[in-house]
């Protein structure tokens, strides 16, 4: 069974369209500032990959995960023809934070704030008039799960349509923890390079309408062939290789797709040496004897690790790789990890090629593990 994309938007510190997104990956420009929402002199790291939106005059501003959030999702209904009347469609949200940092400013600096508002339902109850919204926070994966969950709800007969989204804003909580328990702090967030050190935050949301195969009013973006989902508990935060080997495979017995019928891998790609060469490893022994091999990138070297919603702003990017046939490179990538040495990462500039199936990798602490696989519209 295969299910239907038929809308998307999102918006992240490098653009507030999907095209815009894409293209400034394309161009591989440093989006990395000077972190701007704390105070940088009481953290070791000084950079953050943050939308721009925030008063000129400085500090922070409330609600901007949930003002992102209904922002994409009222653009993914219009662009699936839905209009804004979602009373009847399940809205899915997948976050790590959720409104965290809104409770942070109410905590810290007395913000107008009130406990409805730290739920995205809320919002999404007055916009559209959604009662049927689910929060998912399930760390980095949570919006590749969320996509698992709406595939199943459509599969068991729950809905014909439904919307999967994420936000997160950074948090100073969130933050200050990864300050802390980072051995080293990066300049730059560079994943598979040997100068990588670690993650840093950056901020976005996305959506998408995921709807019943053939059930659409308008063209289709894409098809969701399968995702796979577990949780393997191996460590609080250190990757298990066979957990995301499982993934991975059950991925493919899911989307009736081998390795060999890969041509796009949207690497997890969060920059910090262990996750990189774990995902790496897993990878070598997956495409071993393939070749040549599907291309692979990863785009949070330049939109920062977008937490819960990083997942599904992959996927919307393996989207317009396939149908651009144009593949961004890894921002940063010129002497890549023992590991990475024979996988095809694109490097320097856009790799062109024919691209029909792409895989997305999501792993989050927990060993809370997600692979999708998407096939380009027929």
């Amino acid at each position: 069974m295969t299910w239907d994309i038929t809308g998307m938007a999102a918006v992240a510190n490098i653009g507030a369209s999907l095209e815009d997104i894409f293209a400034a990956l394309c161009a591989g420009q440093e989006s990395r500032a000077p972190l701007r929402a704390f105070d940088p002199g009481k953290y070791r790291a000084a950079y953050a990959y943050e939308i721009d939106d925030r008063p000129a005059a400085g500090g922070d501003i409330p609600r901007r995960a949930t003002r992102w959030l209904t922002t994409v999702v009222r653009q993914a209904a219009a662009d699936a023809g839905l209009g804004e009347d979602l009373s009847q469609i399940p809205v899915l949200v997948g976050t790590t934070m959720r409104e965290q940092r809104s409770l942070e400013l109410w905590w810290r600096e007395n913000a107008d704030v009130t406990l409805e508002e730290l739920h995205f339902g809320t919002a999404l109850k007055q916009a559209f008039g959604a009662s049927n919204t689910y929060t998912f926070a399930n760390a980095c994966s949570a919006t590749l799960y969320a996509l698992g969950l709406a595939t199943d709800m459509i599969e068991s007969g729950l809905a014909d349509t439904v919307v999967v989204a994420g936000t997160d804003a950074a948090t100073e909580s969130g933050f200050g923890t990864l300050d802390r328990v980072q051995n080293d702090i990066p300049g730059a967030l560079r994943p598979f390079d040997t100068t990588h050190k670690g993650m840093l935050m950056g901020e976005g949301a996305a959506a998408v309408v995921v709807q019943r195969t053939g059930t659409g009013r308008v063209p289709v973006h894409a098809r969701v062939r399968g995702v796979s989902l577990n949780c393997d508990a191996h460590h609080a935060t250190a990757p298990d290789p066979d957990g995301i080997t499982r993934a991975v495979k059950d991925a493919y017995r899911r989307a009736g797709v081998r390795a060999h019928d890969i041509d796009l891998v949207m690497l997890h790609g969060s920059g910090t040496p262990l996750n990189d060469v774990t995902e790496a490893s897993v990878l070598n022994r997956i495409f071993h004897g393939v070749r040549p091999g599907p291309r692979m990138t990863a785009i949070k070297a330049m939109t920062g690790h977008t937490l819960g919603g990083s997942g599904l702003l992959s996927l919307q990017m393996a989207l317009l790789a396939m149908k651009e046939g144009t593949v961004p490179p890894v921002l940063g990538l010129t002497d890549p990890i023992p590991e990475a040495t024979q996988l095809g990462l694109v490097q320097g500039a856009p790799a062109a090629g024919d691209l029909a199936i792409a895989q997305i990798d999501a792993f989050g602490f927990g060993g809370i593990n997600a692979v999708a696989i998407v096939e380009a519209s027929p």
